[in-house]
């Protein structure tokens, strides 16, 4: 027999048994939608806390700090040190202050970092309003979204806004006196800054670009950005910071952790889909078994005017493999429309609580394409019993079965 006659025998079944054979590919694609849901889930989750915590330059950058015994100070010389060490491309240090900023006709205690314009970006802060830090800008400020509580206004009033600091300096060892006020200096800012871009954050944290800092001096950093040349160089660069007595970490080690854990999570998710799965290609085999016994005598006709067994097989496999390849685009559409629908449900329950909209399912390419060459392999397994079963029906007994 022909290929194109035995498509059209497998075929055939969509015309004689329409309900039942679309009832077993809608039962095949809502175990795919299953499984393209569960996971799809799973990676869109992943997607969207990757990309609210990291960007591509700061999964190469290392966070170094002082180690608790102070030993080795985290200074101007050492970060000249660290600039010269093989495999590091830059270090953007930065140090905190305590001070007061003054808003109009308020004033609140903020954190004030100052940093170079480089360090928000290796940091993987991301502007939520507003742009960040530039050479050209020197006065300009960044704030956290919480600063703008602080001085009791709306974060989108924020931008634009004029803000002066009164630093508070720590003394050197050994020249402060007995009073805890005294271990500092009130140093006053005569530059007016302006507000030119928000990040999200809950501290009162105010980033200010270290070159407009006079009148400031600081004699050792409390934190320092270290970007590597590449992924491969970065545990050099990183076991040569630590041989210098600083801690360092990176955020590259949480996306691990990160990406970990949700693998797992992915691969139970998919289980639970599986069993929809498993459930669907049962009905599929009860299927294939019931055509085989309503086409008992069909088969012995066939056989006696000269089909081979292999043609038999061929148009059993044939036909549950297209049932099953049908299942998987079914499934595909129904776990993407299903997806579309329960997002849109939650963003619009995150809106009415205030909240931001997000995309909580994602879909890569290959997983579908892969889910559909999967639902078509299963539809070829649920076949071979049955195929195997009709290859062997007697031709004799064939025409004598009622």
């Amino acid at each position: 027999m022909r290929f194109t006659d035995i498509f059209k025998l497998s075929t055939r079944m969509f015309k004689a048994r329409t309900s039942r054979t679309l009832l077993t590919v809608t039962g095949m694609g809502i175990g795919i939608a299953a499984i393209l849901f569960l996971v799809s889930l799973g990676y869109g989750l992943q997607k969207t806390l990757l990309e609210r915590i990291t960007t591509s330059e700061s999964l190469l950058t290392l966070d170094v700090t002082e180690a608790k015994s102070g030993v080795v100070s985290l200074d101007s010389e050492m970060i000249k040190k660290i600039e010269a060490m093989e495999g590091v491309e830059e270090v953007s240090p930065a140090f905190q202050l305590t001070a007061q900023g003054h808003m109009e006709e308020l004033s609140a205690d903020l954190v004030v970092i100052s940093v170079n314009p480089s360090f928000l970006r290796l940091g993987g802060f991301r502007i939520e309003q507003g742009k960040s830090l530039t050479d050209e800008n020197g006065e300009g400020v960044v704030i956290n979204s919480a600063v703008s509580q602080v001085f009791g206004k709306d974060v989108n009033e924020m931008i634009g806004k004029k803000i002066k600091f009164t630093f508070f300096v720590p003394q050197q060892e050994g020249s402060a006196e007995d009073s805890v006020q005294s271990n500092f200096k009130e140093v006053k800012s005569e530059t007016e800054y302006e507000v030119i871009g928000i990040v999200k954050g809950e501290g009162n944290i105010v980033y200010v670009n270290s070159a407009s800092l006079r009148g400031v001096e600081v004699d050792k950093y409390d934190q320092a950005k270290v970007k590597s040349q590449s992924s491969d160089k970065m545990a050099q660069a990183r076991d040569k910071i630590l041989e210098n007595g600083l801690l360092v970490s990176s955020l590259s080690d949480t996306v691990d952790q990160a990406n970990k854990i949700f693998q797992v999570i992915q691969i139970i998710l998919m289980l639970f889909g599986i069993i929809a799965l498993v459930v669907s290609a049962i009905g599929m085999f009860n299927t294939m078994t019931i055509a085989l016994l309503e086409r008992t005598e069909e088969i012995g006709i066939m056989k006696s005017i000269g089909a081979t067994d292999m043609a038999i097989s061929l148009m059993f496999i044939m036909e549950s493999t297209v049932m099953g390849f049908l299942g998987g685009l079914v499934g595909i559409a129904m776990g993407l429309l299903g997806g579309k629908l329960f997002n849109n449900l939650i963003n619009f329950i995150a809106k009415r609580f205030g909240g931001e909209p997000v995309d909580i399912f994602f879909s890569p390419l290959w997983f579908i394409s892969t889910i559909i060459i999967f639902a078509a392999i299963v539809g070829f397994i649920t076949g071979v019993v049955p195929a195997r079963r009709a290859s062997k029906i007697d031709p004799l007994d064939a025409l004598r079965y009622k």
